[in-house]
């Protein structure tokens, strides 16, 4: 079981003494197609998507491996990674829920792109001391059934939540989740929401990822974690970076986690977060995993703001966490921003 906590401190320490810290990414996905029992599931549509074969090359595993070893190959080689990190001591492995079927209560398996279930990732995480369980449930199975596998979750050793409101057609604002919201408040358990316009997926519904939407559950006491800063699309005719930036000010229990900013698609966002006052207070550190390959990153991208020196001294880290740590670093990225915790951890 894990006890958690906000822990609000601003820890300061030398760059050069990271190796020596406990650095988390709390940003880790996983996927499957089910092989070994594991539950987990693509649709048709995006199997049949070109992201799909992209997905596979970045997590280093083909659909013979996970047929012929399982799904749970995936635990063994992101242990197998971390390990060989000079930075990253542990990752949260996130579950990825559904959509729920107004009709059953239950998956929607046609609609739902990805399904990673929590009992799945709550037994792999287990087996290793690098991976932490980050829990998945949709609040649109009703009050009884979703706070009843929310604290099934922090029994397994949940440390957050995970949604991607676009994908799991969730929206944030629904005043029929305030019982579960003051139940996650009342167990510590964090949520960490993807916010801003989806990009990984075949379709989604991307107004359900207004940052603006999460004033509900933060106004009920949840730590809310804004998966990328929002740093995607337009809300109401507003850019939803800006538009989350006041937010901040507003409500103390709001964090943002720093994965996936160093993107193509995301340049120059990283640099404008750094300069805003006070945000780095409310950072944590996340990769998006596997979404940190080329061609989606790359430190030539951002030669603008790192120089050449440091780009071509990065390009030639062969490990992914430290790559992506150093990047960061390249920015400007401040030390306590790896080493921010939101939870107190027992592995």
């Amino acid at each position: 079981m894990i006890a958690c906590c906000i822990f609000t401190g601003n820890l300061s320490f030398a760059s050069d003494d990271l190796e020596e810290l406990h650095i988390i990414d709390w940003h880790v996905h996983v996927a499957g197609l089910g092989y070994a029992g594991s539950g987990a599931f693509i649709n048709k549509q995006l199997r049949e998507n070109y992201r799909f074969g992209y997905f596979l090359k970045w997590m280093d595993v083909t659909e013979d491996e996970l047929a012929e070893q399982g799904d749970q190959i995936l635990f063994k080689k992101l242990h197998d990674k971390i390990s060989q990190s000079r930075y990253i001591d542990q990752a949260v492995v996130l579950a990825l829920d559904g959509i729920i079927d107004e009709k059953t209560g239950e998956i929607d398996r046609q609609r739902t792109q990805v399904y990673v279930p929590n009992d799945y990732v709550a037994r792999q995480t287990d087996r290793y001391p690098t991976l932490l369980f980050g829990a998945s449930i949709n609040p649109n199975r009703g009050v009884e059934k979703s706070i009843a596998l929310l604290e099934a979750a922090h029994e397994q050793g949940a440390v957050l939540v995970k949604w991607i409101p676009s994908i799991m057609y969730i929206d944030p604002s629904n005043t029929d989740f305030i019982p579960f919201y003051k139940r996650m408040a009342e167990l510590d358990m964090p949520l960490l929401t993807h916010t801003g316009m989806e990009k990984s997926f075949a379709h989604a519904r991307d107004a359900y990822a207004d940052p603006v939407l999460l004033e509900l559950p933060l106004q009920y006491g949840v730590t809310v974690i804004a998966a990328h800063i929002a740093t995607t699309g337009k809300s109401a005719g507003q850019d939803n970076f800006e538009r989350i930036l006041p937010m901040f000010d507003k409500f103390p229990n709001l964090y943002t986690d720093i994965s996936s900013l160093t993107q193509f698609n995301k340049r120059g966002y990283l640099a404008r977060a750094l300069k805003y006052p006070g945000l780095t207070d409310r950072m944590i550190y996340g990769t998006d995993w596997p979404l940190q390959s080329f061609p989606v990153v790359s430190p030539w991208y951002h030669v603008r703001h790192i120089g050449i020196r440091n780009a071509w001294r990065v390009s030639r880290i062969k490990n992914k966490w430290d790559r992506d740590i150093e990047l960061k670093r390249a920015f400007g990225v401040p030390t306590s921003v790896f080493t921010r915790k939101l939870v107190i951890l027992h592995h």
